[in-house]
């Protein structure tokens, strides 16, 4: 019974939230509290929410703080650099635009949490795909799919949580799949690339004043130059509509351009980012804006590798850290009160929206741990594994870890399914080393999961719909989780 509810509360969720019937903070809150009373512990919802929000209070607390950071970090200028270098690199050319993404997101996600991998990709790639008409849910799903791969890092959490549970050592697990993960990886490189020619067919290719159009691309169907500088004011000529990749729009619409990625309203997008708003009031990084530090850039520079470097250190827990970080960069910056009233002022809507995000999920993990489906659910999947199977137990854990990473905590998968599996597989002769490396192949999928509180900052700080980004990430990332598993058994990791 317990299973079914178990399956059925995640299914109404999901199809909720993508047929957008309900927001997700009302959908993480009513339906649990529904199939808790279905399931006839309606009585003890209370006690199932409070333990839910006991166990999340620490990733709320650090999400807020790391908004505020990395908020401050991009208002006093710490990553305009990174905008620069991705802007020459990708000229106006959405191919190139969305390679940066998923290059971009890589390279952050080098620091293990993905919170702060998607406040600096979104921060740094934003106004680019807001100018250019861009889908926004690419830019989303590419990021999201990028990080879950480097998630698997020893310092980002599931290799880590598989060492502890099986009792081996990180290293062991991680070092060997590197070949893997790396394959992984190039695929989302040639995911975005894929993803970047059909923008570019749908938006046409922009150059931005002081740019010509890439050599390369000057017979292609739809490229289009920028008839416009910053004395002239023109604006560019529509592109040639093709197929579009995601969202309602039914194709771009002219895009204006300007001599910068700066302050601008009248180039903005949709939530789906397939043509212009209007009424969105985004501003770009506006090279001359108030807030920038210029003379403090090394300071925040330094602070910023010191907080990384004691996160990976595991010095101090990463909310403490997050939140003495936050106040020294806040004081150092802006010593006067009203600066800093403003600044905080300035990013607390992120902050309530994030954190409203995290207590509602708590709510949901709460009643799917506290009844008991996420046990009920484990045990009948592993359970309908056939004998046969055995041998392949490796196999199987790769495989059940997309959905399973999906729908539950990687707390509960890593201890609670994933011993289950290690000892059937040992029955049959099966390394635990190979059951923990396999498990760790469905963090593609689970960087989109609505449990993991990152992937609504993603989708908050990129205007959005979860909806949205859950149709369309789900299949790459579910696809990207069966890359790494195939290069695995081929090389003969897993």
């Amino acid at each position: 019974m317990l299973t079914f509810l178990g399956f059925a509360m995640i299914a109404t969720f999901l199809v909720l939230i993508m047929m957008k019937k309900m927001s997700p903070i009302a959908a993480l809150v009513l339906i649990p509290a529904l199939f808790c009373v279905f399931a006839g512990k309606g009585a003890h919802l209370g006690d199932y929410v409070i333990e839910g929000v006991g166990k999340l209070a620490p990733t709320a607390a650090m999400l807020m703080f790391a908004i505020v950071y990395f908020g401050l970090m991009i208002d006093v200028g710490l990553f305009d650099p990174i905008v620069r270098g991705i802007l020459r690199f990708c000229k106006a050319d959405p191919m190139r635009v969305v390679v940066g993404t998923a290059v971009l997101a890589a390279i952050v996600s080098l620091d293990g949490d993905g919170s702060t991998t998607f406040m600096i990709t979104v921060s740094a790639m934003y106004p680019l795909y807001k100018r250019l008409g861009l889908s926004l849910v690419v830019m989303t799903g590419v990021a999201a799919t990028a990080n879950g791969v480097m998630n698997t890092l020893p310092w980002g959490g599931p290799t880590a949580r598989a060492a502890t549970a099986l009792k081996l050592d990180a290293a062991d697990i991680f070092v060997p799949m590197i070949p893997a993960l790396a394959v992984g990886l190039l695929f989302v490189f040639a995911l975005a690339y894929v993803l970047g020619l059909r923008e570019r067919r749908r938006v046409g290719v922009l150059a931005l004043p002081g740019q010509k159009a890439p050599e390369d691309l000057e017979d292609v169907e739809g490229v289009q130059e920028g008839l416009v500088g910053a004395a002239t004011g023109g604006t560019a000529q529509t592109a040639s509509a093709g197929p579009v990749v995601s969202g309602p729009s039914t194709g771009p619409a002219p895009v204006e351009t300007s001599a910068s990625i700066c302050p601008s309203t009248s180039t903005s997008t949709s939530d789906t980012g397939s043509g212009p708003d209007p009424e969105d009031g985004f501003q770009g990084l506006d090279p001359d804006r108030p807030t920038l530090r210029p003379r403090l850039y090394w300071f925040n520079a330094g602070l910023t590798v010191a907080l990384l470097t004691a996160m990976i250190m595991e010095w101090l827990p990463i909310p403490v850290l997050f939140l003495l970080g936050a106040a020294l960069a806040l004081t150092v910056n802006f010593p006067h009160m009203p600066d800093q009233k403003a600044r905080i002022a300035a990013h607390a809507d992120n902050v309530l929206n994030v954190a409203g995000m995290v207590f509602a999920a708590a709510v949901f993990t709460g009643v799917l741990t506290g009844t008991g489906m996420v046990k009920d659910m484990a045990d009948w999947l592993v359970g309908a594994i056939p004998e046969g199977m055995g041998p392949h137990m490796a196999l199987v854990t790769g495989l059940l870890s997309l959905p399973l990473t999906y729908f539950m905590s990687n707390d509960g998968f890593y201890f609670g399914v994933l011993p289950v599996l290690a000892e059937a597989g040992a029955a049959h002769g099966v390394s635990p080393l190979e059951i923990a490396r396999a498990s760790l192949v469905g963090q593609a999928l689970h960087m989109s999961s609505p449990l993991v509180p990152a992937v609504y900052v993603l989708v908050g700080m990129a205007k959005v719909e979860f909806g949205d980004h859950t149709r369309f990430t789900v299949k790459w990332a579910a696809l990207t989780s069966l890359v790494v598993l195939a290069a695995g058994m081929i090389f003969g990791i897993i």
